[in-house]
């Protein structure tokens, strides 16, 4: 299939996965050579991480789950006893097989998994952490399920890409959290719409106006040192969660890319708080924001994402416009199962050679980078190009991890004082 919006480097990319010209390092790796029983592993069992697991063992009635890591105890033994439950999930729960001694806490909890006997590791921490976890993985050479987004600033997707490259050249399975790409509905239409159903595209639309997500209304335990807060409130600090364009609003511009067949090179952005209140609860994330981004052939992709309280006007969706009519994305496809549940029959059979291979891990990866230059543009002010993003050192990554550690309280950007490096 011919893809007329595709550049030349993408396209290079598409020809070498169908070429099948990998290193295959290990010969257990081997497409079509897993074992009848995938064992798979957790490494962060809160509300999305236990939930991919019910997903996973849903759409594979022969996984098992065998190790779990967490950074807090309190939160590993919640979620395990909460997919134990037999009556919560009597086809799934005799499938959580996770032994004492495979239950793992703090800030090396991951690479307890990685050395566990496990085929997949499910990366579902707080993003900031995805570039080091991905890396780990790939160096293990696991095969992946990855929750989005892939990282929160420009230092870690460059480190996820790098690690990205190398898990083509294992041939791991990588399947990402964007779980539209696994919906058929999507499937279909963004296929019709690369064929030409829409003619030539004109205009690109992606919203998530949504409502808040706050995690810690009550406050803050006074047992809590400075990380350890953080990571318990992650969704208001920008380098654990990337702000909700990245952490939230990716779906909805990963379709656009999709649809695109490449990422935009510039955009120019704008936003703020207009409602959440300056206090550590609420932390440094802004609460709305709008980008307009161009193309290289031209095209704008005009994005919103808002989360004010509950009882305002929301939108999820996404739209195409072109010379022949516009698209939901979604309209010129046909339903099927949950998307949730097949995006993981799609890891197992891309890991067990009976369907198609799959590693997202480079697409979402750009996905990623395009929300960060946007929010970015924002803080700053300044139109920003996919090199400048690219190319900065930004990262904001702690130089020590640990509960107590003395974390810096990120203030919330304004333009014109905030800088882009």
């Amino acid at each position: 299939m011919e893809f007329p919006n595709l550049p030349q480097s993408l396209k290079d990319r598409r020809a070498f996965l169908t070429a099948g010209a990998f290193t295959i390092v290990r010969p257990e790796l081997v497409r079509g050579a897993g074992p009848a029983k995938l064992k798979a592993g957790l490494i962060g069992s809160g509300g999305r991480g236990r939930q991919a697991v019910v997903d996973l063992l849903t759409a594979d009635p022969t996984v098992e789950v065998t190790a779990i890591g967490d950074l807090f105890e309190d939160k590993l033994e919640t979620n395990l006893a909460w997919l134990k439950d037999s009556n919560r999930f009597p086809k799934t729960h005799d499938r959580v097989k996770v032994s004492p001694e495979h239950r793992f806490t703090g800030f090396d909890a991951y690479q307890k998994v990685l050395a566990s006997d496990v085929d997949i590791v499910m990366l579902c921490t707080p993003p900031g952490y995805r570039p080091m976890h991905f890396e780990a993985a790939v160096e293990a050479g696991k095969h992946v399920f990855c929750e989005k987004p892939f990282a929160t600033d420009p230092g870690g997707i460059r480190r996820f890409m790098a690690a990205a490259k190398k898990s083509e050249e294992k041939k791991l399975t990588v399947v990402s959290g964007a779980q539209r790409r696994f919906q058929r509905e999507y499937v279909e239409t963004v296929d019709k719409i690369q064929n030409g159903a829409l003619g030539e595209i004109r205009a690109a639309y992606a919203y998530w106006v949504g409502t808040p997500v706050i995690q810690q209304p009550k406050g803050r335990d006074p047992k809590w040192g400075d990380m350890a807060w953080q990571h318990r409130n992650w969704y208001s600090n920008v380098w654990l969660c990337g702000d909700q364009i990245v952490e939230q609003h990716l779906h909805n511009i990963d379709v656009i890319n999709w649809v695109m067949g490449t990422h935009p090179v510039k955009v120019f952005a704008t936003g703020g708080a207009a409602w959440r209140p300056r206090d550590e609860v609420h932390g440094s994330i802004y609460d709305h924001t709008t980008a307009d981004f161009e193309y290289a052939n031209g095209v704008r992709l005009s994005s919103y994402c808002r989360q004010f309280p509950k009882g305002l006007y929301t939108n999820v969706s996404e739209q195409i416009s072109g010379a022949k009519g516009k698209s939901n994305c979604r309209d010129l496809g046909s339903k099927d199962i949950n998307p949730y549940v097949a995006e993981h029959v799609a890891l197992a059979k891309s890991i067990r050679g009976d369907g198609p291979y799959i590693n997202h891990s480079m697409a979402v990866a750009e996905s990623t980078l395009t929300c960060i230059m946007a929010r970015e543009s924002a803080y700053s002010g300044q139109e920003i190009t996919w090199e400048q993003a690219l190319n900065s050192p930004l990262d904001r990554s702690p130089k020590e991890f640990s509960y107590d550690a003395k974390m810096e309280v990120f203030p919330l950007p304004v333009p014109g004082q905030y800088k882009f490096v």
